[in-house]
């Protein structure tokens, strides 16, 4: 996933030759707490947050003079990884960033929020689509026999004898959220479902050796 998944791109345009009154109105109006400032040719130019405008006396004077100046803007690409996205925003501790395409134009903004439903998304994935997904890519396994490894996987984990259908039909009930709570965490339940497709395979070449022998 990259940047550009995550951002938006209905952000309040804010010129530099504004004034402060003026971007104040409209900041209170569409109730953001920040805004980025763009040439009349979206390239972007400074950034300015509510706070910095509520101690400015002179409400007349333009925005240009007391915006953040663009050397010293935390920004991303559109085509970085989405990651990075999450890293600048605990890193720096701002609520949002603004997206840029090669040229310098402002193309998006990604805010905290907007990653913490993507987040969410996520978590909502039916687990059986990611099994589906899994099964896929193994050529030659078939849907029963992943099942099948998924149960004795399960088995060597928790001691828990199960069917391969019964592995089934809890899956199709369970969110890729639930599912990483249950195995105590990401990096288990991936490391789960590797252990799956490796027994799958093996399981696999053992009967096709049995069977030529």
């Amino acid at each position: 996933m990259k940047v550009k998944a995550l951002m938006d791109t209905k952000f309040i345009k804010v010129y530099p030759e504004d004034t402060v009154e003026v971007v104040s109105k409209i900041m209170h109006n569409r109730k953001k707490f920040s805004t980025p400032i763009i040439d009349r040719t979206d390239k972007l130019v400074g950034w300015v947050n509510s706070i910095d405008l509520l101690v400015v006396d002179d409400k007349k004077i333009l925005i240009k003079d007391v915006m953040h100046k663009l050397d010293t803007i935390i920004v991303l690409n559109k085509e970085e990884p989405a990651k990075n996205a999450v890293l600048k925003i605990v890193k720096h501790k701002v609520v949002s960033i603004p997206v840029l395409a090669d040229d310098g134009t402002l193309v998006g903004l990604v805010r905290n929020c907007d990653i913490t439903k993507t987040l969410a998304k996520m978590y909502d994935i039916p687990v059986y689509n990611i099994f589906k997904s899994l099964n896929a890519e193994l050529k030659g396994i078939s849907w029963d026999e992943l099942m099948d490894s998924a149960a004795i996987v399960t088995k060597q984990i928790t001691g828990e004898r199960i069917t391969g259908k019964e592995y089934e039909s809890r899956i199709k009930e369970s969110t890729f959220g639930q599912a990483i709570w249950a195995c105590g965490g990401l990096e288990k339940f991936f490391t789960g479902l590797i252990k799956i497709g490796e027994i799958a395979v093996a399981r696999k070449v053992s009967h096709k050796v049995s069977v030529r022998k």
